[in-house]
């Protein structure tokens, strides 16, 4: 297989997961999967993450995460 074949099925299989990520956390069905409302909340985050209270937002939203990941093992 060519480097970039390998390369892109690595970068489909990336995209593919984060998108689970969007399902998985409910934010289609609370949306009715309105792309639009999908995409501001994502800039929301990145213009958070930007401002002067990012390195907490970050903070908490990945201790929130790792709780979700850990309790769904269990």
């Amino acid at each position: 297989m060519r480097t970039w074949q390998v390369e892109r099925r690595k970068r489909t299989r990336h995209l593919i997961e984060l998108g689970g990520l969007v399902v998985k956390a409910g934010i289609v069905e609370l949306t009715n999967d309105d792309r639009a409302v999908i995409y501001g909340a994502l800039l929301w985050i990145v213009a958070k993450l930007q401002s002067d209270e990012g390195e907490h937002a970050g903070d908490l939203w990945a201790a929130k995460g790792r709780q979700a990941f850990d309790a769904e093992k269990a």
